[in-house]
């Protein structure tokens, strides 16, 4: 029986008053304790998590204690938490989003011992706040009887610790409920036997002990000690030594926060607007808000706002607003929600136009600004955006050059885009040579760095596996194995016990396993086998498509472990030499991939088509049971399209057949590839004259062999079968798409690819305009157009770095909820299509984990069954796809900086003086006031070659073209920059221009290395590009990588350092150590619509 209860909230309007707003609260007799001591497991609906059995007590932490120990909290060693539904909500309101989700996730976490219990809406639980008790009483109170409750609930069979800072909670509750335990450090003494005995107490002895020791308990917990949950920690916990260094830098970090703010030296920046001020000024457009973008060039100088929401419409601004200044920035951290006030426009500034390498070369250069922009400044932070910050401790110099202060440290982010963070530590002189993870604490006013505390440690500077953890702290990618209760729910497939079709599922499915020739085209070594195709004439002549995706949600059950881990991470993360997978190998290689010659579960999109025309008949979506024939690679497939049949000796498929079987079977499969290459062609001159882009990722993939050589460094080389294959995922993803919005109009998962701002394509007209193209960027269309004849009949380079620029200009495309949009928002810019999404890729995307479940339900309203799985609600699908949204980028980011980590490895060994691989050939395609950026086609490298160097001499070509520093000045013009020397020599460079360059690589302490390149002659490089994309193969298939990984093991010898990689952890979730399992296609697909930041301060 529900009671009713009025909850009253006093809240502040814009204009300052306060309004009286009574809710209705409803109190429950029962809510899940999730405690395996439950005498009512039934009335408590226990089925979800449970807490462990085999622990000595229950850890309640008060709210303050979960604001200030979360990351100690999220320690796996610690069992038994039971966090309190009025703690989780007070880090929601006073936290922030990023804190309460890491919350959030960590009951959701199968791995940590913990649980929430909705103290709020249990009857006995629920405490009305008392006339004039303030907000942090009233908390520490409803959780203290929530404990007490908890501890009846169980039958007094499990004591309870409830951990807190509140001394005067110590003392009123400390001695009210005999074995509920307001911790001090005394009792903690006492009861520390339990954790410490060899021979572990059962729950009656601890029960029993507890009760003998309520008496001189009693006396003890008045006193009070200065910080509970060291207490805990001591005497519970002694050995957990990560955890106590954690615990000790807090605290260090707190003490230096309360001195800084008794000391008051005065304050470095403005004090932050209310919030209530905030947001009316964001409503009157007095105030702007936007989130903060740190030009990373220009780290001290240049950071931006980009308007969001209400701002975004309402201001009338068609750019991103200036930060100029750590001043104007005020305190605000790249990625936080500021809100700003707009300058007066005689104090406008523009953003620079030089090239620039860091803050100190910048001043130095004092070339003009372009054009003023809209200038602001930040008066206040809606949202902290902080994460954990990979950083590097000074050399030892440095460190005494800092001075002798209490051990204050400033450490250097990995990431330039933010600032030094003072920490105390006594370790740093130990821990100089190591990537260190840190979290920021608070930025007061009074001082000019943010204030942090040390985390852990990630691997020594330089090693590998030292600079991949980097990578992945930075872009937030977990990659810890999956738990044994996910790993519980997995199917099982050994050789004794094989998994095998059940017969239900033949009963309910279509079985296509005798009637239709299924097979894959993937790149070699693929094992996540996501998507097979079929292609048969019918009886009536008429011919059928189909396109079999994973049936992964048979194996994935809505909220289940797996599920909501899937969920967690939200894609596969591929980076250079490795991947994580989303799902454990037994479904991403195994069960749910779509193995040649093997029974499996798809979800099937088949269409029947006009014979002739290919025009679409009819289609029809469901479950299948497929057979695939062939597990064929990229290019095999082309050979067979262009009727090199030698290829057929590397098809194991064929190896073992007589002549006459292959002979058949070879037609058999020429046939259907062939077909489905007209058709699509067809699909795609449609999509074509509705304006759909074929745009360019230059992006470098690095391939490496099992033993992490790198195998191979490829730029984009496309064949058709990758258009075949695309176009055919293309086609069902759009048709998936239009059947669950029809459906459900209102909570469907779909991709919109937003137009792009018409001022991002100024830089690609006016690169056009210089070989004489015009570039018409008014729609899709005209755009696909005009690139499509801007071609260069004595260059082709020139096509490709347009259509780079073209998708440099991109907006990012984004999962969205149907709900949340209007139907003409819907549209996919560069594909050309009203609706679209993704389905096709189930085992690497939990996206379209969401679709398969959205189609299934679609096909059971249609056929006026009951619908299984209960579908996200439009407000809950929203808040999953900015996930997703999040996590693909990360994604992105990881890979490209990934890729870059080998590119400079490699070349970091290299002489570039005397080594003929660091000589290239380079195009210029960009000017800017002190240099050029070059494309390096060999290499897919892009990067910045300085005409003026940090001496400020300027480049001199003499009559060998052979270049050299000398004093001198640039000049800049619309298409071209001439250097001219004190003696009057001059060269000019124009875009496009061939030049040779040489490729280095610029060491750097605490950020990435970078590569480096030279202009050393202003002619093209000697060996033309044609021979050199012919020999790029042969050359860099074994030398590239053993060069890379000889010095890394070199290194490693040199330095007696053990790259601490276990196999077996490494093979739960990193199944692939051969090739990128990405196809060049969904490649090029991703980077092209990525929204790609300007790397060079552009």
């Amino acid at each position: 029986m529900l009671q009713k209860r009025e909850k009253v909230l006093l809240l502040r309007t814009f204009q300052g008053r306060t309004l009286r707003i009574v809710r209705e609260h409803y109190l429950r007799p029962s809510v899940p304790c999730n405690s395996p001591l439950c005498p009512q497991p039934a009335a408590c609906r226990n089925d979800g998590k449970l807490l462990s059995s085999d622990v000595t007590h229950y850890m309640i932490p008060d709210w303050k204690v979960v604001q200030d120990y979360l990351e100690i909290l999220e320690f796996p060693e610690l069992k038994g938490i039971i966090f309190m539904q009025t703690a989780c909500q007070t880090v929601q309101h006073q936290r922030g989003r990023r804190q309460y989700n890491k919350l959030r996730n960590l009951l959701k976490d199968a791995r940590h011992d913990c649980i929430l219990f909705a103290n709020e809406f249990q009857q006995h639980c629920y405490l009305p706040r008392e006339r004039g008790e303030s907000m942090e009483k009233w908390q520490t109170r409803s959780i203290y009887n929530a404990a007490v409750w908890y501890f009846h609930h169980c039958q007094d069979r499990m004591p309870i610790v409830m951990v807190t800072e509140d001394k005067e909670a110590i003392q009123q509750y400390g001695s009210e409920t005999e074995g509920v335990f307001v911790i001090s450090f005394k009792f903690l003494r006492n009861f520390k036997r339990f954790k410490m005995k060899k021979k572990k107490p059962n729950k009656e002895e601890a029960r029993r002990e507890c009760t003998q020791k309520s008496s001189s308990l009693h006396s003890l917990q008045a006193i009070f000690c200065s910080n509970e949950m060291q207490n805990y920690l001591d005497n519970f916990w002694p050995d957990l030594k990560a955890a106590h260094e954690l615990c000790d830098s807090i605290l260090q970090s707190q003490r230096e926060r309360e001195n800084e703010s008794q000391e008051s030296h005065g304050k470095e920046y403005a004090e932050h607007l209310p919030l209530e001020v905030l947001e009316a000024g964001i409503k009157s457009g007095r105030y702007i808000q936007g989130i903060l973008n740190v030009n990373k060039h220009r780290a001290q100088m240049e950071a931006f706002v980009r308007l969001q929401g209400a701002s975004c419409k309402d201001s009338g601004l068609l750019s991103d607003i200036l930060i100029h200044g750590m001043k104007a920035r005020n305190r605000s951290i790249h990625g936080d929600v500021v809100v700003v006030e707009l300058l007066p426009r005689n104090e406008w500034k523009g953003r620079t136009a030089a090239l620039c390498e860091n803050d100190s070369e910048d001043k130095a250069l004092g070339d003009p600004p372009s054009e003023p922009m809209p200038t602001g400044r930040v008066v206040g932070i809606l949202q902290k955006n902080w994460r954990d910050y990979v950083v590097t401790f000074p050399s030892k110099e440095e460190v005494q050059s800092q001075g002798k202060n209490a051990q204050k440290i400033l450490v250097t982010p990995w990431d330039y885009r933010i600032p030094k963070i003072r920490i105390s530590t006594q370790q740093a002189e130990a821990l100089q040579d190591f990537r260190v993870v840190v979290r920021i604490d608070s930025w007061e006013a009074t001082s000019l760095y943010p204030n942090g505390h040390f985390v852990r440690v990630l691997g020594r500077i330089g090693d590998l596996e030292g600079e991949i953890a980097t990578i992945l702290v930075e872009n937030s990618i977990s990659v810890v194995p999956f738990s044994e209760a996910q790993m519980c729910e997995m199917p099982v497939n050994t050789p004794g016990n094989p998994w095998k079709v059940s017969p239900e599922e033949e009963r309910e499915r279509k079985d296509l396993r005798e009637t239709h020739l299924v097979f894959s085209i993937d790149p070699k070594g693929c094992e996540d086998v996501d998507d097979t195709l079929s292609v048969r004439t019918l009886t009536n002549g008429n011919l059928e498509l189909g396109v079999h995706i994973a049936d992964v949600t048979h194996f994935v059950p809505p909220n289940s472990y797996i599920d909501i881990e899937a969920r967690t991470r939200a894609t596969t993360y591929y980076l250079a030499d490795r991947r994580y997978d989303m799902l454990p190998s037994i479904l991403s290689a195994d069960l749910c991939s779509l193995l040649g010659g093997v029974d499996r579960y798809a979800v099937s999109v088949i269409w029947e088509l006009d014979k002739t025309s290919y025009e679409i008949k009819k289609v029809w979506y469901g479950r299948t049971i497929i057979r695939s024939a062939y597990k064929l690679f990229y290019e095999a497939a082309q050979e067979l399209l262009d009727g090199n049949f030698h290829i057929v000796d590397d098809i194991p498929e064929f190896r073992d057949l007589d002549e006459k079987s292959k002979q058949a079977k070879l037609e058999e499969l020429v046939w259907a590839i062939g077909k489905l290459t007209d058709i699509a062609r067809h699909i795609r001159a449609k999509r074509d004259h509705c304006g759909a882009l074929e745009l360019e990722g230059v992006e470098i993939r690095v391939q490496l062999d099992e033993k992490k050589n790198i195998h191979d460094l490829i730029p984009k080389q496309p064949l058709e079968v990758h258009e075949t294959v695309a176009e055919c995922m293309i086609l069902a993803n759009h048709w998936v798409a239009k059947k669950i919005w029809e459906s459900f109009p209102h909570q469907a998962l779909l991709r919109q690819h937003p137009p792009p701002h018409q001022e991002f394509f100024s830089e690609l007209r006016e690169c056009a305009k210089a070989k004489g193209f015009f570039i018409d960027t008014r729609s899709n269309k005209t755009l696909a157009d005009s690139l499509d004849n801007a071609n260069d009949p004595n260059d082709p380079i020139v096509n490709r770095l347009l259509r780079s620029m073209a998708t440099q200009a991109m907006s990012n495309a984004l999962y969205f909820s149907t709900g949340s949009c209007a139907e003409e928002e819907f549209h996919h810019y560069g594909l050309a299509l009203d609706k679209y999404t993704h389905f096709t890729s189930p085992i690497r995307r939990y996206s379209d984990i969401v679709v398969h479940r959205l189609l299934m339900a679609a096909i059971s309203k249609d056929k006026k069954t009951e619908i299984k799985d209960n579908l996200f609600s439009n407000k809950d699908l929203e808040e999953l796809c900015r996930h997703i949204n999040n996590r693909n980028r990360a994604a992105q980011h990881s890979q490209k900086q990934s890729t870059e980590l080998f590119q400079c490895m490699y070349f970091k060994d290299k002489d570039p003086d005397n080594e003929e691989r660091c000589i290239s050939d380079g195009v210029i395609y960009s000017i800017r006031t002190n240099g050029v950026l070059v494309f390096i086609p060999r290499f897919g490298i892009k990067g910045a070659a300085y005409l003026r160097n940090k001496d400020g001499l300027v480049i001199s070509c003499g009559s060998d073209s052979r270049s050299e520093w000398k004093p001198g000045s640039l000049q800049r013009f619309q298409n071209k920059i001439t250097s001219t020397t004190t003696g009057g020599e001059s060269v000019t460079f124009h875009l496009f221009d061939h030049v040779t360059v040489r490729i280095s690589v610029q060491a750097s302490r605490c950020h990435s290395d970078t590569i480096r390149l030279e202009i050393i002659s202003n002619k093209p490089y000697m060996i033309p590009d044609t021979e050199l994309f012919h020999q790029s193969s042969l050359l860099l298939k074994s030398d590239l990588v053993k060069e890379v990984t000889r010095s890394v093991e070199e290194a490693q010898l040199a330095q007696e350092v053990k790259v601490n990689v276990i196999q077996e952890d490494y093979q739960k979730y990193c199944q692939t150590k051969g090739r990128s399992l990405y196809t060049l296609l969904e490649e090029i697909r991703d980077l092209a619509l990525l929204d790609v930041s300007n790397s060079y301060g552009m």
